[in-house]
């Protein structure tokens, strides 16, 4: 198990897409990473884009980076309710000032837009926001993933293979 030492958390809300929460904590959890789901805190459950349900291990206000080794973002609509919520918008921005691996796919680049992160960085996301993480301050690039020292960015669940591939190669450098 390469990651039987690492702690990921994978943040959560309403309106997440399924593939994008469910691949990456069942693949980390494969090679032996603890993976916490993180809520906002308005519930201990939340419901997909298509109504599969994930509960939440804890809440972004009791997660402290400190004990983390990566966060990852899904997409759907979720990441617009997330950004909503200070205490995810904080947990986001210190992961990445810590330099520790911060992941997001799809229209989840709206949280590293709050989280004021993308300055300088090279990053994609779904198409339709594009505008938004360029006016964030980042060269969008169209590619399945981008890696651009701690971030780590994909566009949609085709991505997943090589979005997770990464998120696994960057945990196990920073061994």
């Amino acid at each position: 198990m390469r990651l039987s030492t690492k702690q990921v958390a994978i943040l959560a809300e309403d309106q997440y897409q399924d593939q994008e929460l469910w691949y990456p904590l069942l693949r980390l959890r494969e090679e032996g990473a603890q993976v916490l789901v993180v809520g906002t805190g308005s519930k201990q459950q939340y419901e997909s884009k298509h109504g599969y349900p994930v509960r939440v291990d804890t809440t972004a206000d009791k997660v402290h980076a400190e004990d983390l080794d990566a966060l990852i973002i899904p997409g759907g609509y979720a990441p617009d309710l997330m950004r909503r919520h200070q205490p995810m918008v904080e947990l986001v921005r210190r992961m990445h000032a810590q330099g520790k691996v911060v992941a997001a796919i799809c229209h989840a680049a709206w949280m590293l837009c709050s989280a004021g992160i993308l300055r300088g960085k090279k990053a994609t996301c779904f198409f339709s926001i594009k505008d938004d993480v360029v006016n964030a301050g980042a060269e969008y690039v169209d590619k399945e993933v981008v890696v651009d020292g701690n971030l780590i960015t994909s566009r949609v669940p085709d991505d997943l293979p090589a979005f997770c591939r990464e998120i696994i190669k960057a945990l196990e450098e920073r061994s």
